[in-house]
């Protein structure tokens, strides 16, 4: 790790954050909005993970076999996340396991099968990363939506199995809703792109001296694996969670 170095600007840089947390603290509480403390906690927790990733990666990104563990952490943590955001219990573990890391795997195995991304330590991490923290928010979008929807329109779902339907009949039509909303964010993010959003692949990759063209090429990839793997995520979830036969308890 003897190739790292403390940037020179990071006192102006911890200021600029610092006063960006007060004004997101101030607005919050001025609205007097719950748990107004949660994203300067989230902020801080960003702070000290990036700063030891950083640390971390700069001894290790040449090295296949330790991206590996790095993915295999990040995918750990994710499904962890959204499982705790819909739900703790065994079920809802496996289902956000299962469910993201078919995604993950769908979607690198096409990037990589056909070439538009070489299969190097640097691509792997970077796509990696990225997919496996979109499908997590997806998965827990998912989840949340549906298990909302039953639990407000539990009364339809209890009319639906009285008159003969299955539990999957009974929540199709919110488990298709949930689906669709959950993918919006990436969608509008997809649609949008070079227009009102120029997301942070695209800028990464220029910064670090990669041609405008090029970073373009990496970021349209990046952006249809998302979609790739959220798809498959939010669809896996929503049909694994159809069958409802007792009320859900309401998501916090």
């Amino acid at each position: 790790m003897s190739g790292f170095t403390v940037p020179a600007d990071i006192l102006p840089t911890l200021i600029g954050v610092v006063v960006l947390a007060a004004v997101t603290t101030v607005v919050l509480m001025a609205f007097r909005v719950p748990a107004v403390w949660a994203p300067v906690r989230a902020i801080a927790r960003g702070v000290v993970q990036l700063a030891v990733i950083s640390v971390i990666l700069t001894g290790i990104i040449s090295s296949p076999v330790w991206i590996a563990v790095a993915l295999c952490v990040m995918f750990t943590i994710a499904a962890s996340v959204a499982t705790s955001r819909t739900g703790w219990s065994v079920r809802t573990a496996v289902m956000m396991t299962s469910s993201i890391a078919a995604g993950v795997a769908l979607a690198g195995a096409i990037v990589f099968t056909t070439g538009a991304l070489e299969l190097t330590s640097r691509y792997a991490l970077a796509i990696g990363a990225i997919v496996i923290g979109n499908a997590m928010t997806i998965a827990t979008l998912t989840g949340r939506m549906l298990t909302t929807a039953v639990v407000d329109h539990w009364d339809e779902v209890e009319g639906w199995l009285a008159l003969g339907g299955t539990p999957r009949q009974s929540t199709i039509h919110m488990a298709r809703r949930a689906v669709r909303d959950a993918l919006i964010p990436s969608i509008d993010q997809t649609r949008t792109t070079g227009l009102v959003v120029l997301p942070g692949a695209f800028v990464g990759a220029i910064f670090g001296g990669i041609s405008p063209l090029e970073a373009g090429r990496f970021q349209i990839v990046v952006l249809a694996a998302i979609m790739a793997a959220g798809s498959l995520v939010a669809v896996l979830i929503a049909t694994w969670m159809g069958d409802v036969r007792v009320k859900p308890q309401p998501v916090r």
